[in-house]
């Protein structure tokens, strides 16, 4: 096996090319190296890989990363090198989602193994901090023993330091604007929140026009910001193609991130239901 390459340079201008042209950018996740190549052969521009992806393709929902059950950022790598990289072909690139507060690990080592395995592109997301909600005990408790934002930060700049594609993530515009001032990264992805549907989703209650509200009011002020940051939109509401339709119609992004929505949900929907006709045979009556 021959895995592809591509480069920062390269990535840039098949995305800018894309904003160019008005054409939505599509990010997904994969968990497992089929989904990958089917994310890759149905047209998505980059596929995520993350501890939570992973854990949703064993059946558990994405928060389930949050829970020390393994070692993230080694989960990531292996099974990106392992199941993913030989399963597509580069017509997509492959965005590692890094836990930056990984207090065993020199990120500079990190990126530079993802770029060993063929990997130029990484994010914030692997966990975030930012899952956590700021006004809770717990978030307290983690940044007073240094698990960060500013963490996640200083990893999106030395992600673009070392010459790869960085993509931010962020749950609020006080860190989404602060995330983009700081780390400039090259893609931005408005986290709107965990999102809803199958049997692992978590629904707020949030309609898809709240969650498309809520995103253009950080998409208004990032554009201020930095005017030439690609601006993804992702999660809560955001379910499936008519309301990522909707997203489109109704913000300014550049382009949709489905994580559950192209992974867990169709699994789900797709296996239940020939499994369940296998399970209805019968014999012939005699």
């Amino acid at each position: 096996m021959i895995v592809p390459r591509t480069s920062r340079a390269e990535i840039l201008k098949k995305l800018r090319k894309k904003v160019d042209e008005k054409i939505p950018i599509f990010i997904a996740s994969a968990g497992a190296g089929l989904v990958a190549s089917l994310l890759e052969k149905a047209g998505a521009d980059c596929i995520n890989t993350f501890s939570g992806a992973r854990l949703r393709s064993n059946g558990m929902g994405t928060m389930s990363m949050m829970w020390p059950i393994l070692d993230s950022n080694k989960q990531t790598i292996d099974y990106t090198r392992e199941d993913i990289m030989p399963a597509i072909k580069g017509d997509s690139f492959i965005c590692a989602c890094l836990n930056a507060n990984d207090p065993l690990k020199d990120m500079r080592c990190v990126l530079q193994d993802l770029k060993n395995i063929g990997v130029f592109s990484a994010s914030n997301i692997g966990p975030s901090i930012s899952y956590v909600d700021k006004d809770s005990e717990i978030y307290r408790v983690l940044t007073k023993s240094g698990i960060t934002f500013e963490n996640e930060i200083e990893l999106l700049k030395l992600t673009k330091e070392m010459d790869m594609v960085s993509i931010g993530l962020a749950f609020d515009e006080e860190d989404s604007l602060k995330m983009v001032a700081e780390a400039q990264p090259d893609v931005f992805c408005f986290h709107a929140g965990t999102t809803k549907g199958g049997l692992r989703g978590y629904d707020s209650g949030e309609t898809i026009e709240e969650t498309a509200a809520r995103s253009e009011e950080v998409y208004a002020q990032l554009r201020k910001l930095k005017p030439d940051v690609m601006l993804i939109a992702h999660g809560a509401a955001l379910e499936n193609p008519v309301d990522a339709q909707y997203i489109l119609d109704n913000t300014s992004c550049d382009g949709i991130w489905t994580g559950s929505s192209t992974e867990r949900i169709p699994i789900e929907r797709a296996v239940y239901k020939t499994a369940k006709e296998f399970a209805d045979l019968r014999f012939p009556s005699k």
